[in-house]
């Protein structure tokens, strides 16, 4: 499931939750399955962020730096 699957999943889920018109037992389960797919998407999130690479210039030409979330505000 891609992370844009797992988005819409979620926001559907999250409306099904929000009109409160389904059993207690339903409802569990619904949310269950949104935080499995939470923990999926974050877990994606974190592995795409380690791939961010940077092309930056220096001087010796372009060079590949891995990406730093602190460093780069």
């Amino acid at each position: 499931m891609t992370l844009e699957q797992m988005m819409d999943r979620i926001e559907e889920i999250a409306g099904i939750l929000e009109k409160g018109e389904i059993p207690l037992e339903e409802s569990l389960k619904l949310y269950e399955e949104a935080v499995g797919l939470i923990a999926s998407a974050s877990g994606k999130l974190d592995e795409a962020e380690q791939k961010v690479m940077l092309l930056t210039k220096g001087d010796h030409g372009l060079t590949v730096e891995e990406f730093d979330p602190e460093g780069a505000v």
